[in-house]
């Protein structure tokens, strides 16, 4: 029996391009090359039928480590909390004051990129410190 190692996350969400070009500044992932014979992702959605155009979008790690995060149109918006999120890993190494400091730092780059601020969880006995946010169509995120 083999073993799967690779993954991607799919989000589901009402404009797959938007929350995916988003995701693409947090993570430092980029937007693949569009598919073939086509010169650009805009050519490729007209190309698609009116209620097929801008159904998905994809952007993956340009070193090929991260998984690839899809993003697919649904009609419903998000009503519950996430079952699953990411932790996005800005503190790692880092504790107390200095782990802070970065995790703020990170904050208030991506809410000047529309995610919203939720939570500080300060650090405890047991936890570092952590910001719980959401991303710009409400999908909880960590910074860690």
């Amino acid at each position: 029996m083999s073993t799967i190692r690779q993954f991607q996350v799919t989000f589901d969400c009402a404009d797959p391009e938007r929350v995916a070009r988003f995701w693409c500044e947090i993570l430092g992932y980029v937007v693949p090359p569009p598919p073939e014979g086509f010169a650009t992702w805009d050519e490729f959605h007209r190309s698609r039928s009116p209620e097929d155009r801008g159904s998905w979008f994809a952007c993956s790690d340009p070193s090929g480590v991260g998984p690839r995060l899809y993003f697919q149109r649904v009609p419903e918006g998000k009503v519950v909390k996430n079952r699953v999120h990411l932790d996005v890993r800005v503190g790692t190494g880092l504790v107390g004051a200095e782990r802070l400091a970065a995790l703020e730092a990170e904050c208030a780059r991506l809410v000047a990129l529309g995610a919203v601020h939720v939570q500080t969880l300060y650090a405890d006995e047991e936890n570092e410190s952590c910001i719980v946010m959401q991303d710009i169509e409400g999908n909880e995120f960590c910074l860690d």
